[in-house]
């Protein structure tokens, strides 16, 4: 902790005294970087200094900053540099460990747009349904996009739906590729977590990553047209962070079955279902000859196994047990010396927490061909496929999901994920007397599909496959795009834009294998409710479907698809060169929900030749995603003597109907902000600072599970005519409003041969839910409000992403030598658990562990050796920062030793990495 205040310390004592040093020793400063960075995101005018935009925006350089970052995704990146921008790696949570949900100033991954070259970027297929933050929502996958093939990224920090349609209501990043001709460039990175938390806290080493990248671009023809290629291949290896699994793992039963096992005898054989036993007799023998190899078993527990013939208890008419049968007698609890016996430990039994395993490869390019001096063709987009393997919940051998007879010691699903990604964008651009013209067509492809391995269908028993195919999701889009925009010049310059848009879009779900969903009888046939089920040893029946991740049934199986148009206007005017306002207004329309209009104003004033000030005010939008609308998976259980569903129901279910839950619309926004920008060009200092606020009415979440116990008489026979035991639903359930401040103070200079960068940055937020929720229908009750919009789910809104974050950077460079200090502020967050926090005894309604506050240090140092070869080192958390330990009540069994339902900065600990970066 000392080591990390010194460091620290020491940055803003550096930063503060280049500031010091350029303003007493300004002769000393040979030369100071006067080149401003310009955006083009955020208005349609073209290009301008950042400091002269109306709104908020970042410009990150990712082509001259990776080769220093540790980070190398694009994600990851942005969570390092940007303070209002969150992303972390998440564990245990299906499909969402392959893919991080990002946010934006604390609003959800579907509320900030993602532009490529300033065209929308399809969403993922994916829906997080899982416990973490952004539950319910459908974001970007910016994974499947190469950071090496970028230029730069543009972040828009306002709320823009007006400009740019649905989703930007947080705000808009632009992700701009590379247009470097001329050179072979590329770098070979090697890295992984060296802590001793690591290959679960015995220490050494994992989490290795290997990355190759490699980018191409050359002339096409003599009139600046031109092509860049980018190949970048990623190898992940998982890291392991769970402690020692504390739980009841055999049973006696265990014991014996392992004994006659040793002797080629299989027990499970001489059963499928205990209560239908024929030959119960030679299962007994069995059980009375391999008890006695079990040493550890004392001469009471050997003599009742002994003096008993029966396997179920016999009881009396009242249900007191009146003689115990072996199902009761041999389930106590084994573990320690069954693990003494079978030479194992109990991390042999832990889940594999952490970031899992990944392969990514992605092939991305960028072409431009002018046709004559008026009109160019262009196309840009690539191709993805990662695939992904992480751990569920450990399958122990005394529990009724494990079959003993194939796992005598029980397994480790594993969730096998392949991501596809599919975009191409082309399009005609040019001047026609005096208009600037682009028509474009986007399309892009998303798709995941489910490979679940080393598992089994519990009732199956013996004819269980061990991988499944657990069936997949994919989205599709095309976007058409049509815009115009003159200049005219009038007062100091006026801007005319407007424009039109269509785009399509669809939604599938595919099936899984019959196995992967299916729960078979005793006999092995689809079991339909009559037949007898398979059960253990202890009479509890074999569920079915692929444990970990049961497939998509056919009744989930849907192809949807939904249309939207838009039109668009935006003028800018530069009335004196100190006055400048921008209006914009959107006009859209969807095939599936209507119609929404939405404006934009926003003003930028030169108070002083360097002094700005900065306004804007808007409304704005956010269409259901067509995920949310048709996104279904449900499985079958048998409850009271039925065969009920369970689960997730799209919003156009016949049970949805009958509850009267409405259909969904879309979330509507008012936001505003102000702010100001100054600069002091003799030191190369500048500041800007914006204050926001963001009100967002009919906010689509995804609810709890209602059981039909828990609901009203009238719901109870909706629920019964669909037979239905429990169901969740995308609904338009709450408000909020989000309110925060951006601070970024920039610095830039040269000096006795060195070249000095500063760069300060901070976000404060905070989202809350505002009035009551939107219960309906016949789900309308205060009852069911906690079910609605739970505890949990508010915390994944309001706490459990930092509402302060702040970075401290600095590169220093001196001829071939470059040194890059980060230290990242991580504000507190909440755990999404409700459990007895402060150790009184009492468990409070809204009681969680509050996770403190970290500081992250990254340091690395790069070398260029010759003009083609350069070497960087470094490290990611060179402290070894984690993150505060769980509480006992949230660990399951000492497995999650820090909190998986946060996003702050991992559990990974200490990353060290080296890149070896060439041109040619």
């Amino acid at each position: 902790m000392k080591n990390k205040k010194t460091i620290l310390s020491a940055s803003v004592l550096f930063f503060l005294g280049t500031y010091a040093f350029g303003q007493e020793k300004e002769k000393d400063s040979v030369k100071t970087n006067t080149v401003e960075e310009v955006v083009v995101l955020g208005s349609r005018a073209g290009a301008r200094s950042k400091i002269d935009s109306p709104v908020p925006v970042d410009v990150f350089n990712i082509k001259e900053t990776s080769v220093v970052l540790p980070q190398s995704s694009i994600g990851q990146i942005l969570n390092a540099v940007a303070p209002s921008f969150t992303s972390t790696i998440q564990t245990n949570s299906d499909g969402t460990d392959h893919l991080d949900p990002a946010q934006l100033r604390g609003l959800g991954p579907d509320q900030v747009l993602v532009l490529v070259n300033g065209k929308r970027r399809h969403t993922s297929a994916l829906v997080n349904v899982n416990g973490t933050p952004g539950r319910g929502t459908v974001g970007t996958d910016l994974n499947s996009i190469p950071s090496f093939a970028l230029n730069r990224i543009e972040v828009l920090r306002d709320g823009a739906s007006a400009q740019y349609g649905s989703d930007a209501i947080a705000g808009v990043i632009n992700l701009e590729l590379k247009r470097d001709i001329g050179k072979l460039t590329g770098q070979v990175s090697y890295g992984g977590n060296l802590t001793p938390t690591a290959n679960d806290h015995t220490g050494n080493f994992d989490g290795q990553n290997i990355q190759v990248d490699l980018n191409y671009g050359n002339k096409i023809g003599s009139k600046g047209g031109f092509y860049n290629i980018t190949w970048s291949s990623q190898f992940r290896n998982p890291t392991s962070r769970a402690g020692a699994e504390s739980g009841s793992i055999y049973n006696a039963y265990n014991a014996i079955e392992k004994r006659a096992q040793n002797d080629g005898v299989n027990l499970s054989s001489l059963f499928s279902n205990i209560n239908n036993t024929p030959n119960s007799q030679q299962l007994i023998g069995y059980i009375h000859q391999y008890s006695q190899g079990v040493g550890y078993f004392s001469a009471q527990q050997q003599a009742a196994i002994q003096n008993t013939s029966i396997i179920q208890d016999i009881k009396d008419t009242q249900g007191n047990v009146i003689q115990k049968g072996l199902q009761s007698l041999l389930n106590f609890d084994v573990t320690d010396q069954e693990l003494a016996y079978r030479g194992l430990g109990r991390k042999d039994f832990n889940m594999q927490v952490g970031q899992s395993k990944l392969n990514n490869h992605q092939l991305f390019a960028n072409i431009e061909v002018p046709i004559n001096d008026d009109w160019k063709v262009y196309s840009f987009g690539g191709y993805s496929f990662r695939h992904g393997t992480s751990g569920g919940f450990y399958r122990k051998p005394n529990q009724s999901r494990t079959f003993t007879g194939l796992y005598p010691d029980g397994y480790l699903p594993q969730i096998g994920t392949d991501i596809q990604d599919l975009s191409l964008s082309s399009g005609i651009k040019g001047n026609w007397n005096g208009w600037n013209i682009d028509l474009s067509n986007t399309f892009g492809q998303n798709s995941f599909s489910y490979n679940i391995q080393n598992t089994g269908n519990t009732s199956l028993r013996f004819a269980s496959p061990k991988e499944f195919n657990a069936g997949g999701l994919r989205f599709s889009q095309n976007t058409i795009n049509l815009d115009f925009s003159k200049k005219y010049d009038v007062w100091s310059g006026i801007n005319v834009a407007f424009g039109a848009e269509h785009r399509y879009e669809n939604f599938k779900i595919t099936q899984g294998d019959e196995a992967s969903y299916t729960t078979y009888d005793a006999a092995g046939n689809v079991w339909n409710n009559t037949t007898p089920r398979a059960t253990d040893f202890f009479g509890n029946a074999l569920p079915g479907g692929s444990q970990v991740f049961g497939g998509f049934k056919p009744v989930n199986a849907i192809d949807k698809n939904r249309q939207a148009v838009a039109a668009y206007a935006d003028v800018e005017f530069n009335f004196t060169n100190w006055l400048l306002v921008d209006a914009a207004a959107r006009y859209e329309n969807y095939s599936d929900f209507g119609s929404t209009f939405n404006y934009k104003l926003a003003s930028r004033i030169k108070v002083a030749p360097n002094f700005n000030v900065r306004l804007a005010g808007s409304t704005g939008f956010r269409a259901p995603s067509i995920h949310q609308i048709y996104y279904n998976v449900t499985s079958t259980l048998f409850t009271n003597s039925q065969l009920l569903e369970v689960g997730t129901f799209s919003n156009d279910s016949q049970i949805a109907g009958l509850l009267e839950i409405p259909k969904l619309k879309q979330e509507t926004s008012k936001s505003a902000s102000v702010g100001f920008t100054y600069r002091i060009p003799s030191a190369s200092l500048t500041f800007t600072a914006d204050g926001y606020f963001t009100r967002i009415n009919n906010r689509i979440i995804l609810t709890d599970q209602f059981l039909r116990s828990d609901v009203p008489a009238a719901a109870q026979a909706a629920f019964d005519a669909e037979r239905v035991n429990g169901a969740q639903f995308f609904t338009n359930a709450i408000d909020t409003e989000t309110k925060g401040v951006d601070v970024v103070i920039s610095h830039n200079a040269r000096f006795s041969g060195f070249k000095l960068e500063n760069s300060f940055a901070a976000n404060i937020s905070e989202t809350r839910k505002v009035g009551d929720t939107h219960s309906s229908g016949l789900l309308q009750s205060p009852n069911l409000e906690k079910i609605y919009f739970s505890e949990k789910s508010r915390v994944y809104l309001e706490e459990a992403v930092p509402r302060v974050k702040a970075s401290l950077s600095h590169t220093l460079s001196w001829k071939n030598a470059t040194v890059y200090l980060r230290n990242t502020y991580f504000g507190k967050v909440t755990g999404a658990d409700v459990i007895d926090a402060n150790g009184d005894g009492i468990t409070g309604f809204n009681e969680h562990q509050q996770i403190g506050e970290k500081i992250i240090t990254d340091l690395s140092l790069g070398y260029q050796f010759t003009k083609n070869v350069g070497l960087t080192v470094g490290v990611n958390n060179l402290f070894d920062i984690y993150p505060d330990k769980n509480l006992p009540a949230s660990t399951n069994n000492d497995q999650f030793v820090y909190s998986r339902s946060t996003s702050q900065f991992g559990q990974n600990g200490r990353y060290v990495f080296s890149r070896l970066n060439f041109n040619f």
